[in-house]
């Protein structure tokens, strides 16, 4: 019995008392840190998932625009060739000069109100030489070699003075 009453005048004393009070708000405060902490570690946890599955779903998304852009570019160089080649192809360099001149053409009908009667002319004397060349009248060889510009000019207005001539001589028979 001398135990419990030892037991008893520990337990009366109000030093004891206070401290198993104190030790009992220490032990409710230890089981809500580790609950807490149980809860804490298991957001963190389950927030890394989720960071590790958008880290793989973007690393995934960023293989797949690198692919789309090296295809991309890929195709770009393709046609970048394509377009090349198909301006080297014989013929090419004519028609974008063709439609240069004929830009050029519509232009000048727009700007210059004379021009249009002066090229009307000058068209038809070119299209009569072109068909005098084609039926043999003007020889091959003026065809194909150009010559220096005197001679073009002198060939030039002895043409025009035989379609004038031509033009002359029509109206006085009619």
């Amino acid at each position: 019995m001398e135990e419990a009453s030892w037991l008893t005048t520990i337990f009366a004393s109000p030093f004891a008392q206070g401290l198993l009070i104190g030790l009992f708000f220490c032990l409710i405060v230890l089981v809500r840190g580790f609950l807490s902490r149980r809860d804490l570690s298991k957001e963190v946890t389950n927030l890394r998932s989720h960071l590790h599955t958008k880290l793989e779903i973007d690393s995934a998304e960023n293989e797949r625009r690198k692919q789309e852009i090296e295809a991309l570019k890929q195709e770009r160089d393709n046609l970048r060739i394509t377009v090349q080649s198909l301006n080297q192809k014989p013929g090419r360099k004519e028609i974008r000069q063709y439609y240069l001149y004929q830009t050029a053409l519509d232009m000048m009908f727009e700007k210059a109100p004379g021009f249009a009667p002066a090229w009307q002319i000058t068209l038809k004397e070119a299209e009569n030489l072109f068909e005098k060349s084609e039926a043999g009248v003007v020889p091959l060889l003026k065809r194909l070699m150009p010559s220096n510009a005197d001679k073009q000019v002198a060939e030039y207005e002895k043409l025009s003075k035989l379609s004038l001539e031509d033009g002359l001589t029509g109206q006085e028979n009619s």
